[in-house]
């Protein structure tokens, strides 16, 4: 079981998300990484999880031109917003959680 401060740095790494989508996480992970496995999992499944959604957007921005993207830009929004949070609880409860819909390009 992870300790209380991993935990925490864990989950946070996906809170300070929804205010700086790309720089405090990155630090959250640098930082963590070298002391903590469980930090450096989370930090990983991250930026997977950050990349894969927004080549996702891409897809439904480059989809408005046949109409479709309107739809499916909304869809891609709203599980990026509440696969933060369940992300951000799971770590914060100590369980590995693997985001759904993600390529993990960084292992």
């Amino acid at each position: 079981m992870p300790s209380h401060d991993e935990r925490l740095f864990a989950a946070l790494i996906f809170v300070v998300s929804f205010f700086t989508v790309f720089i405090g996480p990155l630090i959250i992970w640098l930082l963590k990484k070298e002391d903590s496995t469980y930090v450096d999992y989370y930090g990983r499944e991250y930026f997977n999880f950050f990349i894969s959604y927004g080549v996702y957007s891409l897809i439904s921005t480059l989809l408005m031109l046949v109409l479709i993207g309107f739809l499916t830009i909304w869809i891609v929004g709203v599980l990026y917003f509440i696969f933060s949070i369940v992300a951000a609880i799971k770590a914060y409860e100590g369980t590995i959680y693997k985001i759904p819909f993600v390529f993990r390009l960084i292992r």
